[in-house]
């Protein structure tokens, strides 16, 4: 049997919190009161790993 659509998630961008350019999109679990994201991540900008947060579109 086919699985159904996944509900309760949306795309979400990570940013970089040193620069704040948009590195990254991902998918997100909404509602529930899910925490945002956050992730250590390359940055391109920085040329290095920094933290990345979830920013809406």
């Amino acid at each position: 049997m086919a699985k159904g659509k996944k509900a309760g998630r949306e795309y979400v961008f990570m940013e970089c919190e040193k620069c704040a350019h948009r590195n990254y999109r991902t998918s997100h679990r909404t509602g529930g009161g899910a925490a945002k994201l956050a992730l250590k991540k390359y940055c391109r900008f920085c040329r290095k790993h920094n933290l990345h947060v979830e920013r809406r579109k």
